[in-house]
């Protein structure tokens, strides 16, 4: 079994999980442009599987389709993605290409967002689509959903197994350390998934996937409730937080105004 990342547009994934045979799962196909390429190396599209309804991620889909008219193409129930032949939701398992997944509604991006769960992906370890909801060392913005919707659907990603694959649809990871480091700037598993992430970025390689635990223990969407991040939030606000949600929101609205 492989999983791909194929890089798209200026800074998108394109995600394939292949078996030997060939036969692949295509996620969030942004262009058709390098699954294109990729299958005149042998990749065989067995299905499509969309995340969410924005162009950067279903922009491919048509042009496939007509490569390979005969494929299922699986979506959240949003009726912006109009090739979807198969509408998902919460609990929901799709068996394509020889792979079982299961469906976890993930709003807050977008209210329709979904995540697909592979729970036996390559070496045994799961494998999570998480689309624009959550990035290596950061999470979507809120262009349709609330923080409490977001906070939520990040707590969920967060409760899956600690070596669970994070394939997100952007490389972002290193200008989202720039604001994790302003956030904690003393976690020290922070300053070591930057040092990998610069490492891989210097010898051409994507800083994806990463898991589950490495997302626990350097990005602050996923770390509202340590000590740390609520007293930064606090130096922010002039305040401590209310609760959690406005922690996460304060979060969210400071990464979006942030420069580095």
């Amino acid at each position: 079994m492989r999983l791909l990342a194929l890089p798209a547009l200026s800074d998108n994934y394109i995600w394939a999980i292949a078996r030997e045979a060939g036969d692949a799962l295509i996620v969030d196909p942004g262009e058709p442009g390098p699954v294109l390429a990729a299958a005149a190396e042998g990749l065989r599209p067995a299905a499509i599987l969309l995340t969410h309804h924005h162009n950067d991620h279903i922009g491919g889909t048509a042009a496939l389709l007509q490569r390979w008219p005969q494929i299922p193409v699986f979506s959240p129930h949003d009726e912006r993605i109009a090739e979807a032949a198969q509408r998902l939701g919460e609990g929901d398992r799709i068996e394509a290409a020889g792979h079982s997944l299961r469906i976890l509604e993930v709003p807050g991006h977008t209210l329709s967002h979904i995540a697909y769960v592979l729970d036996d992906g390559p070496d045994g370890a799961p494998v999570a689509f998480t689309g624009d909801t959550l990035f290596s060392l950061g999470c979507g913005r809120l262009f349709e959903g609330t923080p409490a919707q977001m906070l939520a659907s990040l707590s969920r990603l967060a409760a899956l197994p600690d070596p669970t694959r994070v394939c997100c649809g952007h490389e972002y990871t290193l200008s989202n350390a720039a604001f994790a480091r302003v956030v904690e700037p003393d976690n020290l598993a922070l300053q070591r998934r930057i040092e990998q992430a610069q490492a891989m970025r210097n010898a051409g390689q994507p800083t994806l996937p990463s898991t589950i635990a490495d997302e626990r223990a350097a990005n602050p969407f996923l770390r509202s409730r340590e000590p740390a991040v609520i007293a930064a939030v606090s130096a922010r606000l002039g305040r401590a937080p209310a609760d959690e949600v406005e922690t996460f929101a304060e979060l969210r609205r400071w990464k979006d105004g942030f420069r580095a």
